[in-house]
């Protein structure tokens, strides 16, 4: 099922003048008024009395007009004209009727047209782009170091999130699916690699290097998909994701994918786009009615027990501020009161960030204190309060934290701790995002603080978080042994050549 495709991109990459949305002239020059904001990767950050970035306001471009008609949206999966083994993939998962972004997408998709959706975290991004991406590349043998399909994410969080979500559906049509990201062991990837991958997931630092080194050739991917585009210009990776475009195969399809579109988006989008089938899931401010939004001011001196007391609720909670010295700094004090926390930054190494999100979902540890690292890429099931510490200096990232909770629509809260000095800046961000929270006035102890968020006095015993022991395998009695099947072989044969190859 790889459907040919007749776009000619080669001649609009030296064009970058918006004709390839089909929209007016009047509606781009509206959407481009003023320069583009400057990347924030390499700005200063904050935390409590330390310095502030100025807001970073950016309006949203005007969605292009696809010229092209869209083919009506689905409401089953079984109305996809995708593989067979897909669709017992899905049956096996529990999964039957598709958010609205998969169902308007993937007829779409599977066609072979270009896609640009918006939604949410937790709106079903991942499978309405990676149900089309295996289906079209299904049946297909990757040469050693050439993948044939791309998935390009801002962080190595989403990277595993991705691959996790789409390994049961690539094991089902056979495709052998590797994650390339930093922190981890480089040689590794470049084995994966060699050995053949049909689907990389990849942060682009990293795939770049294994380029650089000759592990890896992208000229034979024919499917291309950008994840949270625009974090990925936020972060600035803007030069090194066109450049890597640049690299696939000038006829392919290409599929953007985000929460957010701001003009960084939109350069990609007139650039890399061939009249591409246009999907919103949610407005701009990207709200969520099982969400709830509050505005809690305090102290600045009270501030700190507040977030103790809050800490210690029945129920996880993700804590984020700006700075990872201001998380370490709250993640010890929250142990030394008797909080289970574990702390989540980019000064963490990748094995370091897994098993402290491993431990966090299970329940091992009940409260994770991440700066922004942990604003995308992170599912946790029922998972009912998000706490900004440290307000956001930026509504996309207000949206993306929040987004962290209230998924699929299950309910949550977001809580925001306001100090005096911060309410106005609070306020516009508020405005930015379209929101209109609940704000209470709150001291640490008051009945209020602990209806909205469940806060309690913590225990006051120190605590230590150690990894769990894993559970040894019991070893198999003589009359139990047997060959194993050609799947297991397989499977261990695939998982031998990188622990990054998530078909394994």
């Amino acid at each position: 099922m790889n459907y040919a495709r007749t776009n000619d991109r080669s001649a609009r990459r030296n064009r970058d003048d918006g004709s390839a949305f089909g929209s007016s002239a009047g509606s781009r020059r509206g959407s481009r008024s003023g320069p583009s904001a400057p990347s924030r990767s390499g700005g200063s950050s904050r935390s409590g009395g330390y310095g502030r970035r100025p807001a970073v306001v950016q309006g949203e471009f005007a969605l292009p007009e696809t010229i092209t008609p869209a083919l009506p949206a689905v409401e089953a999966f079984a109305d996809l004209d995708m593989p067979k083994q897909l669709l017992a993939a899905l049956t096996a998962q529990g999964v039957s009727i598709p958010f609205p972004i998969q169902g308007a997408t993937l007829p779409n998709t599977l066609a072979g047209r270009d896609a640009l959706g918006r939604g949410r975290t937790g709106s079903g991004k991942t499978l309405a782009f990676g149900l089309a991406l295996l289906a079209r590349t299904a049946g297909q043998r990757a040469e050693p170091r050439r993948p044939l399909a791309l998935v390009l994410v801002p962080t190595r969080e989403l990277a595993q999130q991705v691959t996790d979500a789409l390994t049961p559906y690539a094991r089902s049509v056979q495709l052998r699916l590797t994650t390339v990201v930093g922190g981890m062991s480089i040689s590794g990837q470049a084995n994966a690699l060699r050995s053949g991958a049909e689907v990389v997931v990849a942060t682009p630092g990293r795939l770049k290097d294994l380029i650089d080194r000759g592990d890896c050739q992208l000229n034979q991917v024919a499917i291309t998909v950008l994840d949270e585009a625009d974090q990925m210009a936020d972060m600035g990776f803007m030069p090194q994701v066109t450049a890597l475009l640049d690299q696939v195969r000038p006829e392919g399809q290409r599929m953007l994918f985000s929460a957010t579109l701001d003009r960084n988006v939109d350069r990609l989008v007139r650039r890399y786009l061939t009249d591409p089938v246009v999907h919103s899931v949610d407005p701009a401010a990207g709200a969520v009615s099982t969400m709830e939004h509050h505005v809690l001011h305090v102290h600045g001196t009270d501030k700190h027990w507040t977030t103790t007391q809050i800490a210690a609720r029945d129920g996880r909670v993700i804590m984020f501020l700006d700075t990872k010295h201001a998380v370490d700094r709250l993640t010890q004090d929250l142990l030394n009161s008797g909080v289970r926390a574990a702390a989540l930054h980019g000064g963490k190494s990748q094995p370091q960030r897994t098993r402290t999100l491993t431990q966090f979902k299970t329940g091992h540890v009940t409260v994770l204190v991440a700066t922004n690292v942990a604003a995308r890429g992170i599912h946790v099931d029922n998972l009912d309060l998000v706490v900004n510490v440290d307000p956001p200096t930026d509504h996309k990232d207000y949206l993306h934290r929040g987004g962290r909770t209230a998924r699929a629509g299950e309910s949550g809260k977001v809580v925001t701790l306001v100090t005096p000095n911060q309410r106005r800046d609070m306020s516009r961000l508020m405005t930015a995002a379209g929101i209109v929270p609940e704000t209470t006035q709150v001291r640490s102890g008051e009945e209020a603080l602990g209806r909205i968020t469940g806060a309690q006095t913590p225990s006051g015993i120190p605590v230590t978080i150690t990894a769990p022991v894993p559970e040894r395998r019991p070893r198999s009695t003589s009359s139990s042994r047997g060959r194993r099947s050609p799947a297991s072989a397989a499977r261990r044969r695939t998982g031998r050549q990188s622990s990054f190859n998530a078909a394994a």
